[in-house]
């Protein structure tokens, strides 16, 4: 009998892949998608995707949104505090698993571990100790569409900012990046793929420059 499962939902292309292995796997039944959303602004964090998009996301997936709203800035205690509320109500609905999309940081795995034990919620980690060389390109052959929507500029050129993620852009990142900027070198935007029902339509809008990280917002059409 498949586990009970929520994916832990960054808007992103690692997430929506790890989440594709979990229904390939047919260990799991998924049951929401878990996401923090800054409630100042009403986007995914980090991602800064915006929430109409973070909904045909799941309405495309089939899943029920589960988000943690979260203040900007959010100091850790009270990201900690949201997100232990958000695992008691998992737990209580019948999840035993919450799905990660991580792929070599041996802290943030350690971390999402240490937060999660006694929780009765076991973290899973699909894609761990891929090499990402060959994983972004079996993304991108899988059939997965996605943009950059956040970059760092000291380590991308800001014109990386609202390109897909595709053989092209691979082929363009600086040797030292990342292919699946597991660093933190870019984050990205899931439109389409074969964990998605149809692919979202989106339009490039707003590039914008804040707290040091380059910002490609796109609007659904």
């Amino acid at each position: 009998m498949p586990k009970k499962a929520l994916i832990a939902w960054s808007s992103g292309k690692d997430s929506a892949w790890a989440l594709y292995e979990a229904l390939q796997s047919g260990e799991y039944e998924i049951a929401g998608a878990l996401t923090t959303v800054t409630e100042t602004f009403g986007r995914v964090a980090m991602h800064a995707v915006r929430e109409e998009i973070l909904k045909l996301q799941c309405e495309a997936m089939g899943l029920k949104q589960k988000i943690v709203p979260i203040p900007f800035p959010c100091p850790n205690e009270i990201y900690e505090t949201r997100m232990s509320a958000a695992l008691a109500e998992a737990k209580r609905e019948g999840i035993a698993h919450v799905i990660f999309g991580d792929l070599f940081l041996e802290d943030v795995r350690r971390y999402r571990e240490e937060k999660m034990a006694g929780s009765g919620i076991e973290p899973v980690f699909p894609l761990w100790g891929r090499p990402t060389s060959m994983l972004a390109r079996e993304m991108i052959k899988g059939g997965l569409k996605a943009n950059l929507v956040c970059i760092d500029p000291r380590i991308l050129p800001k014109p990386f900012a609202g390109r897909a993620y595709d053989i092209s852009l691979l082929a363009d990142l600086p040797a030292e990046v990342d292919p699946c900027g597991e660093r933190g070198e870019f984050h990205s935007c899931v439109i389409g793929g074969p964990m998605f029902n149809r692919e979202i339509k989106v339009k490039p809008a707003e590039v914008v420059e804040r707290d040091g990280f380059v910002f490609a917002d796109l609007v659904p059409v």
